[in-house]
């Protein structure tokens, strides 16, 4: 049964190829190719979501045995990195149920998304994404955790920016990108680390040898996790970026950030539950990190007046809550909340355009009378607390001065020291030149100057060139009519002379010892 593992993420990614391939080619394109797009999508989602239902009935039944292997993917000296699978525990039970998931949301993108331009293209990184999140999950090592991680934060940043003609849309696409890549640099580092460290990037194997490491390099590891979990997951200091993501089509929205990707950071945690247990520092960023991020979405979500900014604070804040309990040690409640949470917000977010209707007429539940006395906080949550603009102060706007700086630097003093050579291309060939001259004619008043340059590399060659032309026009063009062809052949009597000479016995033997003493 364990041979199942496999099928369940490469049924979608078949799926993301058969459509990738029919678009760009022209065999799906235009509303009469929708059956085929959405049939070729729902099937393959379908598939994978029976067979990890499967898989889940014979981890119940003990018939797992825990991993399946299908080869070696990299070996270099003593790193081996085996494209390996788990097919126990919550690893698989979180693969059921973000299968059941996608399967709801891609039926409901069906008729969602119909007669829309780029419906071929939605299903297509919708596959591709179920593919990503399979293989997140399941994966046996970091390095196909690292790929699905990457390859659902791509798709993440193709169905914000669905609508790429909008540049609000482009742009709030980037900055989520940039975003969540500060956090795969943090994985990345912990691999690397990983690797250094324990000498694999097997889950097992570097949970195995947790206990060998000292305290300092545990909590490195633990902290660089942590930093990825935090971006992937929107908690402080990446909450904004949540925000944002809402651009997208209301299935991806639902899929991504309700249901499925914004989970990844818990899950990982809780993946590493060894590795965070065995440092209490970590242990209490966790907690810190949750509490502080629950809090300030509570804030945030009280002014919010749309509906999907309203249920992004309430996403945030229930994350929150689950690296508390993460943070507080309390495992089994952050995986069950996982699971609760994922189901709810995927309802919440594919019934968004509905619910203005749903609750017309409902007065909205004012709050505390002391809060609503903070007119100071009233502010700061309708602002958000800054946080957009304090990334723009601290990170953004310095490194554009910095961009600034450099091109000034750039195009004020290292171009004009070095310059750029401008060879005379307007010029004509120096045998065309010749016979100019032959015929008296001088098409060029100013055929001396053969190059022109600026700077320090304009000069050089400028010289390098007059010289060069002022060779060929005195002993090869010139020489043609003044006997070059005599001195030519004088010359290589001359070279003969030298040859002979240099061939005799005695000079052969001399650089023969002079070779043997330079190689010894």
């Amino acid at each position: 049964m364990d041979a199942l593992v496999l099928l369940i993420p490469l049924a979608p990614l078949c799926a993301a190829l058969l459509i990738g391939g029919g678009h760009l080619f022209g065999f799906l394109d235009g509303e009469e190719s929708e059956p085929i797009t959405s049939s070729c999508a729902n099937w393959a989602i379908m598939l994978s979501c029976l067979l990890a239902l499967i898989l889940l009935g014979a981890n119940s039944l003990g018939m797992n045995t825990g991993s399946f292997s299908i080869g070696r993917w990299l070996s270099s000296e003593a790193l081996t990195i085996r494209m390996n699978f788990i097919t126990t525990g919550f690893n698989v039970q979180l693969a059921a149920l973000f299968s059941v998931l996608l399967a709801i949301v891609m039926r409901f993108s069906t008729n969602y998304m119909h007669r829309e331009t780029g419906f071929h293209r939605f299903f297509f990184v919708l596959s591709l994404f179920a593919f990503a999140i399979l293989l997140l999950v399941l994966s046996g090592n970091a390095v196909g955790t690292l790929v699905g991680w990457e390859t659902a934060g791509l798709c993440s940043y193709l169905l914000i920016a669905y609508s790429y003609q909008r540049s609000i849309a482009v742009t709030n696409a980037t900055r989520v990108l940039v975003t969540n890549h500060i956090g795969d640099a943090c994985f990345i580092i912990a691999i690397g680390l990983s690797v250094a460290w324990t000498g694999t990037v097997d889950w097992n194997e570097i949970i195995a040898t947790l206990p060998q490491l000292p305290t300092s390099q545990i909590t490195g590891l633990a902290l660089c996790f942590a930093l990825a979990a935090f971006a992937k997951s929107a908690q402080l200091p990446f909450t904004p970026w949540l925000a944002r993501a809402m651009e997208g089509p209301t299935p991806s929205s639902a899929v991504f950030y309700g249901a499925v990707m914004i989970h990844a950071g818990v899950y990982l945690v809780c993946l590493l539950r060894p590795l965070f247990e065995l440092s209490a520092f970590i242990m209490a960023v966790l907690a810190v990190v949750g509490f502080m991020t629950a809090l300030y979405s509570f804030i945030v979500g009280l002014t919010q007046t749309d509906v999907k900014s309203s249920l992004v604070y309430a996403i945030s804040a229930q994350l929150g809550l689950m690296f508390l309990e993460c943070g507080l040690g309390f495992w089994q409640l952050a995986k069950w909340h996982l699971c609760a949470h994922a189901i709810v917000r995927t309802y919440q977010l594919l019934s968004a355009p509905n619910l203005m209707h749903a609750v017309h007429n409902n007065p909205i539940k004012p709050v505390s009378p002391k809060i609503a006395q903070l007119r100071w906080a009233y502010t700061a949550s309708l602002q958000r607390f800054w946080l957009d603009q304090i990334t723009d102060w601290a990170l953004v706007k310095p490194v554009r001065r910095l961009a600034n700086d450099l091109c000034y630097f750039d195009d004020h003093i290292v171009d004009r020291f070095m310059g750029a050579p401008n060879p005379a291309l307007n010029k004509m060939s120096s045998l065309v030149q010749l016979e100019e001259t032959k015929i008296g004619a001088r098409l060029d008043n100013n055929a001396d100057e053969f190059a022109q340059g600026s700077g320090l590399a304009g000069t050089l060659t400028q010289w390098t060139a007059t010289v060069l032309h002022w060779f060929e026009e005195r002993f090869v063009l010139q020489g043609v009519s003044k006997g070059a062809v005599r001195y030519g052949r004088e010359l290589g009597h001359l070279a003969n002379k030298v040859e002979h000479l240099i061939l005799r016995p005695r000079y052969l033997v001399l650089f023969v010892c002079i070779t043997l003493l330079v190689a010894f």
